[in-house]
């Protein structure tokens, strides 16, 4: 997790909102990404779905099976859906986000039974760190 919240930290500083991710394959770093929204004029540009696409071209391979997601917040409805086609093995995120959240907030997509894949889940690590720089982030745009 400290990886993601470095990777978090460089958004922060680029203006970004503040969310960064970090995939593990057998205790190694795969990809590492930060919110690139702004930036890259992208609104897929999410920092979950930057690791995926990153980690698939070093594993050169679209199934991303026995890796660990590390994320800063928790992920929204389309990075959900990404992680799953991905295939990841679990999922640890930090802050809970209760606007957009879809693993445990808003939505639970990752422990719907009709998809064909689950994802472990841990949640709450590292939260007020991670709480902390995203609520920063957005009182110092008011």
């Amino acid at each position: 997790m400290q990886e993601a919240l470095e990777e978090a930290g460089k958004a922060y500083r680029l203006g970004e909102v503040p969310i960064g991710a970090v995939l593990v394959k057998d205790d190694e770093s795969i990809a590492r990404a930060h919110n690139e929204t702004i930036l890259a004029n992208d609104p897929t540009a999410h920092a979950e779905i930057l690791v995926l696409r990153r980690a698939g071209v070093a594993l050169h391979n679209h199934r991303l099976l026995n890796t660990t997601l590390y994320v800063t917040v928790e992920p929204c409805p389309m990075c959900a859906g990404a992680m799953i086609q991905a295939r990841i093995k679990k999922l640890v995120f930090g802050a809970y986000d209760l606007k957009s959240g879809a693993v445990r907030s808003l939505y639970k997509i990752l422990d719907d039974n009709r998809l064909n894949h689950r994802i472990e889940i841990t949640a709450g690590i590292r939260e007020e760190e991670c709480r902390m720089l995203i609520q920063a982030f957005f009182k110092n745009l008011r």
